[in-house]
């Protein structure tokens, strides 16, 4: 037996993270890549949280996005079809938590390494902004992707940045899945 199915058996569900900055059409790959592999998907939680906020998210509204996130994968995860491809991660708290609050939840930084993805697509800023009321930084789709990159580094992540507009992009991405499924199962 390889290392690799000691660390991972190749029963287990295997789990993809959909991340990026703001507007990179994460809610729709996300769609797309789950009815492609026949699966379900995790959709962001702290979209649904914020869009009941009635002001801007506090420190404790960030911890909840964060217990929020991770209760909705596991409840999904036993509904997933050999794939959980899920709409962003709570690394996605971290991120906004050191940019609201110039640090981040202790719970959010000691989980990060026991929640690993098999592996993360970033999505590129290559897309048109589009306006949401949920979408702060149109200035800082750069600086944002930078962060990802750091973040990703950080945790070791086998990711892959995707690029390119409509079918091209999601061809990218399953592409991109396709190929890690192979080398998986060798």
């Amino acid at each position: 037996m390889k290392n690799s199915e000691i660390e991972h058996p190749k029963s287990e569900i295997l789990k993809i993270a959909i991340v990026g900055p703001e507007s990179t059409g994460k809610s729709t790959m996300s769609a797309h890549l789950a009815n492609h592999y026949h699966t379900v998907w995790v959709p962001e939680f702290a979209r649904g949280y914020c869009e009941k906020l009635t002001d801007t998210p506090t420190w404790e509204d960030e911890v909840n996005m964060f217990y929020g996130q991770l209760a909705l994968e596991e409840e999904l995860l036993p509904k997933a079809n050999k794939l959980l491809i899920c709409d962003t991660t709570f690394i996605t708290v971290k991120i906004w938590s050191d940019q609201t609050f110039g640090r981040s939840p202790q719970e959010v930084l000691d989980e990060l390494p026991k929640h690993p993805y098999d592996l993360y697509l970033l999505l590129s800023i290559d897309l048109p902004w589009e306006h949401d009321p949920l979408r702060d930084f149109p200035h800082m789709r750069e600086h944002f992707m930078a962060t990802w990159h750091k973040e990703l580094q950080a945790l070791n992540a086998r990711y892959q940045v995707i690029t390119g507009t409509g079918p091209e992009r999601y061809n990218s991405a399953v592409k991109v899945i396709d190929d890690f499924l192979v080398s998986w199962h060798q």
